[in-house]
């Protein structure tokens, strides 16, 4: 791997990393952090089409409120990873969690769907430091399957984050609407300030990008040139996709189609999630690392095979739901695998490799969430996971084929 020109020479990064009761509150910490993102997008997944009558719009520029979100995570993460390179991982999350509350409290009033999806880029750009910061913190501290293994756990604890996450806003939105959802994003953005001040930093400043200003960001070039660092993005960024599909056609599909209430749906998506969560922690179990994506892509591909079909032919909720499970199970173990071998390759400037793995995932989710809001929303989500499927099976085939593999099989 190219050596970033821009990144100082430090002694070898020992695995071990915090121990003892900081070690807890780390890895409470990170788990908030990276729940924080499922919560933005989660939390107000029931009351899409609430919004669809609040507004007085329809399906596809409500779901462009996912899109704007994505775009300001994605986006977000691309600005924020080379400045976290350069000043420290603190204050960027800090001034990060304050535009976020920002943009949480001006969404409550807006007066137009259009004014709601400003605001929700607002809300993207804030929530990305601390969605990235989740897996750039762990690479500044461990290696290897150390690194693995807090990622793992980090995926597998916050599996709860998507799982509460439209349970609990289907619960508000029945009270308050979905405004009050909102307001309790911009608590939980609050807490996350609070919980900052004990966090200690984890890149001291001789670890630091050196240079003038723009220095930070030629880290990008490098790590485009970096072939086997861009396969796993692409593996991650793909699974992504599928997910993101999923995640923006199941309120319709669920509330909509078959009658369900937003409590209801709540509840699916919050058993559905647990799914994730284990596959997050159960790829861990294989030797190495990688094949654990092939053995996962494998199995996506011929459950959302089967769930075309399905989606064509048998019009049943439980059907629908029961295929989401193993796919969902896989999607938790595309995740753990592309995270890690992703960080692993780019671990010399963690905050750019970290921001551009959230960057790709964000490229798909906001391209597909409007797209399975087209015509038939079932025909229309059904073709669209297949593609991002198949294109998830061919770089985790990539990824395996690529030598030596960062993380070892002990």
């Amino acid at each position: 791997m190219t050596t970033p020109a821009t990144k100082p020479q430090a002694a070898p990064q020992q695995s071990q990393g915090p121990t003892g009761g900081y070690y807890a509150f780390l890895i409470l910490y990170l788990v908030l952090l990276s729940a924080f993102g499922s919560f933005v997008n989660d939390m107000y997944l029931p009351t899409l089409p609430e919004m669809v009558k609040s507004f007085h719009t329809n399906v596809p520029t409500v779901q462009l409120g996912l899109t704007s979100g994505m775009i300001g995570l994605g986006f977000g993460e691309l600005i924020l990873g080379p400045l976290s390179d350069r000043y420290g991982r603190k204050p960027i999350l800090i001034g990060a969690l304050i535009v976020f509350c920002i943009g949480a409290m001006c969404s409550v009033w807006s007066k137009t769907i259009h004014v709601f999806i400003w605001w929700r880029l607002v809300q993207g750009l804030g929530a990305s430091g601390g969605y990235f910061l989740a897996r750039t913190i762990p690479a500044d501290l461990y290696q290897g399957r150390a690194l693995a293994k807090v990622m793992a756990l980090v995926g597998a604890i916050n599996g709860f984050a998507p799982a509460s996450a439209p349970v609990l806003g289907g619960l508000v939105a029945r009270s308050i609407g979905w405004q009050g959802i909102f307001w309790i994003l911009f608590g939980f953005s609050a807490l996350l300030l609070m919980l900052a001040v004990p966090f200690r930093e984890s890149l001291p400043p001789a670890r630091r990008v050196k240079g003038h200003f723009g220095a930070a960001f030629r880290n990008y070039v490098i790590l485009a040139k970096n072939r086997h660092f861009v396969t796993h993005v692409m593996l991650k960024g793909t699974a992504l996709g599928v997910l993101f599909a999923y995640i923006s056609s199941i309120p319709f599909i669920i509330q909509t189609h078959y009658g369900y209430t937003q409590l209801q749906f709540g509840l699916f998506m919050g058993f559905n999630a647990l799914f994730v969560a284990t596959g997050a922690m159960v790829a861990l179990k294989f030797k190495p690392l990688k094949r654990a994506a092939v053995v996962a892509a494998r199995t996506l591909t011929v459950v959302v095979i089967a769930q075309g079909i399905c989606f064509f032919t048998v019009d049943s909720v439980w059907v629908y739901d029961a295929l989401n499970l193993p796919m969902l199970f896989c999607l938790g173990m595309l995740f753990t695998v592309g995270n890690t071998l992703a960080m692993n390759e780019g671990r010399e400037c963690a905050g750019d490799a970290s921001a551009l793995i959230g960057l790709a995932g964000y490229i798909f989710g906001a391209i597909v969430s409007p797209l399975v809001g087209l015509g038939d929303i079932l025909h229309s989500t059904a073709i669209t996971i297949l593609v991002l499927s198949l294109l998830t099976l061919l770089f985790a085939h990539l990824s395996r084929d690529l030598t030596p593999d960062l993380v070892k099989q002990s």
